[in-house]
């Protein structure tokens, strides 16, 4: 598959200025956790787990959006699902897991970012708004209307993107002030965010024909590619259709990006729960191991 993808060029296969952006972006945090964070804060170390958290992020947000899987995700809808089940799933908690607390209180010290950042990762605010987002973003109209538009294909990505950290925000961040759920309630939460996500990955599965014309209309799928390949390296191509790529007809195609959607979705929500109950239990025993009986004091002669 990777062979017959050169065709596309070095530059929309690699994006060599994402991966300079996100190299950048990884060194400043290296020297800000490193370095530098005595300027900052009084804050002890960054713990080496923090630092692998976000360093796993970077590398799968230049695998998902700068390697061939993201031009992959233009040419195939199973590709596109897989894509954004990482994207939206497993990137935004290693990001929250990641940036260490002193970070976010000199974020919050803003005052109307810790006023956006309270209102929209309120449990229900942010449960509503990711999975409405998500689920909006693959009605057919709208999915092909943003998929051949470079601006609102950038914007409603990013947007999703911010949806979705505020959605992990509630069960995943550190700080004392933040913490909105506790253990029974976090379960709820994880069991809501997947039945709210599965109308849409129903809709894909069980549909009896192709839905989006930017995966089976040769013309609007052309459009769709050039949001990561030049016009003039498409026109050299000769390209005639999605076809060309799949080893399996259309529909199966839409069906198994439904499909994988939902597993990787049940994996990444099943072992949060894991956690959950983990961190539940160890909770529940460190609080019966200080309720220690106090001894009576001797009656009084």
């Amino acid at each position: 598959m990777l062979s017959s993808l050169q065709m596309f060029g070095f530059m929309a296969l690699w994006s060599p200025f994402f991966l300079i952006a996100l190299l950048l972006i990884s060194l400043f945090y290296i020297l800000a956790v490193g370095p530098w964070q005595k300027k900052w804060t009084t804050e002890g170390p960054t713990s080496a787990k923090q630092k692998t958290y976000f360093l796993i992020g970077m590398a799968l947000l230049y695998i998902i959006k700068g390697s061939p899987i993201d031009l992959l995700g233009h040419l195939m809808f199973s590709a596109h699902m897989t894509q954004m089940a990482v994207l939206y799933l497993i990137i935004p908690p290693c990001f929250i897991l990641g940036i260490p607390n002193w970070m976010y209180e000199k974020l919050f010290s803003m005052a109307i970012i810790k006023k956006l950042f309270s209102f929209f990762t309120k449990p229900l605010i942010s449960l509503l708004l990711f999975n409405g987002l998500f689920s909006f973003y693959h009605v057919p109209l709208i999915f092909d209307a943003i998929k051949t538009n470079v601006l609102y294909h950038a914007a409603v990505t990013t947007l999703i993107f911010i949806a979705a950290f505020f959605m992990w925000w509630p069960m995943l961040n550190k700080l004392t002030e933040w913490q909105t759920l506790s253990g029974i309630k976090k379960v709820g939460y994880i069991f809501a965010n997947g039945v709210l996500l599965t109308p849409a990955c129903a809709l894909i599965i069980f549909a009896d024909e192709p839905l989006y014309r930017t995966f089976s209309d040769p013309q609007a799928w052309l459009n769709a590619l050039q949001l990561c390949v030049p016009k003039a390296t498409l026109a050299s191509l000769h390209l005639t259709g999605p076809e060309m790529f799949l080893s399996m007809s259309l529909l199966h195609d839409q069906q198994l990006g439904g499909v994988l959607m939902k597993i990787i979705q049940e994996i990444v929500y099943g072992a949060m729960l894991f956690f959950v109950f983990i961190e539940w239990y160890q909770k529940e025993r460190e609080k019966e191991s200080i309720e220690t009986v106090v001894p009576p004091h001797p009656s009084e002669s």
